[in-house]
């Protein structure tokens, strides 16, 4: 498998598909980079470097138990970067993986990066009220399976997905790391990028879905977009959080005009 060490010594495993400009895909919390397979399949047919990587406690990925924090992230996706020695580069981010996006472009800057978009992402903040929070995080800790096969509809929508994908989604989310859902979880509950967002100086394409349970449309999408001064905001009708599989061909021809 191919895989590079982050300064802490973390091994990341990693895809890379194509010849191109470089689009640099971040998955959501609990999955891996397998997520992004359709996303990335349609960019490389279409002259463009797809790269997505399992974030540490994710995927194959090491799991160091520790790290789970937004500038330890942030700083493996610029090893990704540097490792691979990247330029002109589309960050992707979907989920949690739009924080990842946003902390890597104000700790390490933007001179490898040309644009980023933001999908079903939980930026600028999520705003839950800090019982709640401690309350989802107890749950994790003592009953993360259960949580799972209560939560996951939720996720999927109403839209027509295979189940055999729902399938996989799960059984992803039951292979990650105890301590890294929880930890993940905990950095993206009580993060706050609004003011990191607001400082964006790059192009930015802002999806997400109109019905999505987990990051709303209102208070994170569309802020974002009202945030970030070169933006453009695209709502997909009956769009729930896993736009991924939901909406793959709308999200595909998106990403891939975004970025040619």
């Amino acid at each position: 498998m191919p895989s590079l060490r982050t300064p802490d010594g973390t091994q990341l495993y990693y895809r890379d598909w194509g010849t191109g400009r470089p689009v640099v895909l971040v998955h959501s919390l609990l999955m891996n980079g397998d997520m992004w397979q359709y996303q990335m399949h349609h960019l490389a047919e279409h002259g463009h470097r797809a790269i997505a990587y399992d974030r540490r406690g994710h995927g194959r990925s090491d799991d160091p138990g520790a790290g789970y924090d937004f500038d330890t992230l942030a700083d493996d996706l610029a090893a990704v970067l540097d490792t691979l020695g990247l330029a002109d580069v589309t960050l992707v981010g979907h989920s949690m993986g739009g924080g990842e996006v946003v902390r890597c472009l104000s700790r390490h800057g933007d001179a490898r990066i040309s644009r980023v978009a933001l999908v079903g992402s939980t930026v600028p903040c999520l705003g839950v009220d800090p019982a709640e929070a401690a309350a989802l995080l107890e749950r994790l800790r003592t009953g993360y399976g259960q949580w799972v096969q209560e939560n996951a509809a939720f996720s999927f929508g109403t839209e027509p997905i295979a189940q055999v994908e729902k399938d996989r989604t799960i059984q992803d989310w039951m292979a990650v790391s105890l301590k890294a859902a929880v930890e993940c979880t905990a950095a993206n509950l009580a993060a706050d990028f609004r003011a990191e967002v607001a400082a964006i100086g790059l192009p930015a394409l802002v999806v997400h879905g109109d019905s999505d349970a987990f990051a709303p449309l209102e208070t994170c999408g569309r802020r974002t977009a009202e945030l970030i001064p070169d933006s453009k905001l695209v709502v997909y009708r009956n769009g729930s959080h896993m736009l991924h599989l939901s909406h793959r061909r709308q999200l595909n021809a998106d990403l891939l005009d975004f970025v040619s």
